[in-house]
């Protein structure tokens, strides 16, 4: 059975994770040279768009691992 607690740290820790990872991505997209999302957007860069992708990827598999523990 499922107690509440056990619901509300699923919670918690899935709120956790996802502001990490905003955060952490908002991060890398300061510290990337030019306009991240203009260049996927506007220009269609494919490229650019898969480094994101891998970024995105990279980033919540160490999250994840993180909160596990």
């Amino acid at each position: 059975m499922l107690s509440t607690a056990i619901i509300i740290a699923t919670l918690f820790y899935a709120l956790l994770g996802i502001v990490v990872f905003v955060a952490s991505f908002i991060l890398v997209d300061k510290l990337t040279p030019g306009e991240l999302w203009k260049e996927i957007i506007e220009r269609q860069n494919m490229a650019v768009a898969i480094l994101a992708g891998a970024v995105a990827l990279g980033l919540s598999m160490i999250i994840s691992a993180a909160i596990h523990g």
